[in-house]
């Protein structure tokens, strides 16, 4: 990912040639509705399919990069010293693809969606999950786990209004379900 933002960077400073790279990339690697939904063409064949992948390889920025992989290194190395690296990667995969799935049929924007937010929020999923896990097995309170599930909602909500709609909740809702439902089904320790 850092590589694919340096790159789209260093051409939007105009250092790779006269023409941005960006919004080629997004053409091609973003997660399009219009393509899910079947309301515009694909530009190659398997865009449709491939683009529950790509889009969480390209970013806004370097900010917007930044964010996202901070929380997917630091969530990933706690998934992966618990369930392992294999199990780790599946639910970032399962989650991106998850995230891509949500955004697809509850967005009716045409606008690209794009970063690794899907993938995040299911990192945030499983955590949540184990937490709530390991409060029920121990008799705990369960409030702070609904209370930090009810903070990521009012965050989502305020963060959407503050961008003006330029926020994927709909990648988040996708991806922490799947973290969610990865913790309790195969993302075991």
């Amino acid at each position: 990912m850092t590589a694919i933002e340096a790159v789209l960077s260093l051409s939007d400073a105009g250092l790779t040639g006269a023409l941005s790279l960006r919004w080629p990339a997004f053409a091609l690697g973003a997660f399009w509705q219009p393509i899910f939904s079947g309301a515009m063409e694909p530009i190659y064949p398997g865009q449709k399919l491939l683009m529950f992948v790509t889009y969480a390889f390209l970013h806004g920025g370097f900010m917007h990069l930044a964010l996202n992989s901070v929380i997917l290194l630091s969530l990933g190395k706690v998934a992966a010293s618990r369930i392992g690296e294999r199990k780790t990667l599946l639910v970032l995969f399962i989650s991106a693809v998850s995230g891509g799935f949500a955004f697809g049929i509850i967005s009716s924007g045409s606008a690209p969606m794009i970063g690794a937010s899907g993938a995040v929020f299911g990192f945030i999923g499983l955590w949540q999950a184990w937490d709530y896990e390991m409060r029920k097995l121990h008799s705990l309170p369960l409030q702070p786990v609904i209370t930090a599930v009810l903070g990521l909602v009012a965050a989502n909500g305020i963060i959407f209004v503050m961008l003006g709609g330029g926020l994927a909740w709909e990648a988040h809702l996708g991806g922490w379900v799947m973290g969610w439902f990865s913790a309790r089904r195969f993302a075991r320790h």
